[in-house]
C-alpha cells in the first residue's frame, strides 16, 4: 500500500481496482526496469517436459 499510495500517488479507488499485474507494471515503469522477460519457446518447453515428466503422461 505505501508504494502504491505514497509513491507513486494512486488514489485509494484507483489503487484498489487494480490487478497485480497493473500494480507490477506501474512499479516497473516507476523504477525504470525493463518489461517481463521472454515466454518459453517451444524447445525450453519439450527440454522440461523431458526433465519433469508428469507421471500420467511421460514422454
Amino acid at each position: 500500500m505505501a508504494i502504491g499510495l505514497g509513491v507513486l500517488g494512486f488514489a485509494p479507488l484507483v489503487f484498489w481496482q487494480m490487478t497485480p499485474r497493473e500494480f507490477d507494471a506501474a512499479i516497473r515503469g516507476r523504477l525504470g526496469l525493463s518489461g517481463y522477460s521472454d515466454a518459453p519457446t517451444k524447445t525450453d518447453l519439450a527440454e522440461l517436459m523431458q526433465q519433469y515428466p508428469d507421471e500420467r503422461h511421460a514422454l
